[in-house]
């Protein structure tokens, strides 16, 4: 590379995987067949990530706002996710990978709940990647409930690090550096509190067509960035 670089590796990155609808439509498919592709692309970057040496992943696999969507996506979406953790459950075991899920369950099927609790529970000991799914997240959603968690509890003057405590997961570091595909450049409600000071890194690749490649591209880009924090 001939930048200078100025920074380590992130320890921490995040992923808005967009695109997906607008690669099947570029092909005339089906929308589903464009997030079965994303599904693929998940897998290289998981891949690209512990190759890297990246320690935590957070990927925005289903965002509070997707329930509006056609039925007949939503239930293709829920279906793909029940595989998927289906899959990263038993390759977990092989990789040491961690899985945690961030979000509200409360909307989603006693199955997936039920698969979700068995993935997080029976990878809870590894202690290779961290991969965290956020699903059926929303960062908005998830102030107002570490807000609520902390009125229950009867604290009448809050402070930053009382809502750090009551974050979804308040042990993930904040992402160093957060990727989004498609061309899209906002956060759509993904991670407001933890991306104070997080680099950004958009792309016009769709995700199903996003890899390793472009992975390494991102870690390289933030590898030059110069990181303040409101300092000089």
């Amino acid at each position: 590379m001939s930048e200078e670089l100025k920074n380590p590796l992130p320890r921490h990155v995040a992923v808005i995987m967009d695109g997906n609808g607008r690669w099947a439509k570029e092909r005339r498919l089906p929308r589903l067949a464009g997030h079965n592709a994303g599904a693929q692309a998940v897998q290289r970057t998981l891949e690209a990530a512990q190759r890297t040496g990246i320690k935590y992943l957070t990927l925005y696999a289903f965002s509070t706002e997707n329930w509006v969507r056609p039925q007949d996506e939503i239930d293709g979406l829920l279906k793909l996710l029940e595989q998927t953790l289906d899959r990263y459950t038993k390759e977990a075991a092989k990789h040491g990978v961690r899985l945690l899920v961030s979000g509200e369950k409360d909307r989603l099927p006693p199955a997936i709940v039920e698969k979700i609790e068995h993935a997080v529970a029976s990878t809870a000991a590894n202690t290779g990647l961290t991969l965290n799914l956020a699903l059926n997240y929303g960062a908005r959603q998830e102030i107002v409930h570490a807000a609520n968690a902390l009125i229950q509890e009867g604290k009448t003057h809050i402070t930053m690090q009382d809502i750090q405590a009551h974050l979804y997961q308040p042990s993930l570091p904040d992402p160093e550096l957060i990727i989004r595909t498609s061309g899209e450049e906002r956060l759509s409600n993904f991670l407001l509190w933890q991306a104070a000071y997080s680099e950004f890194y958009f792309t016009p690749v769709l995700w199903p067509d996003f890899d390793g490649a472009e992975f390494e591209k991102a870690l390289a880009t933030y590898r030059t960035r110069v990181r303040r924090f409101g300092g000089l």
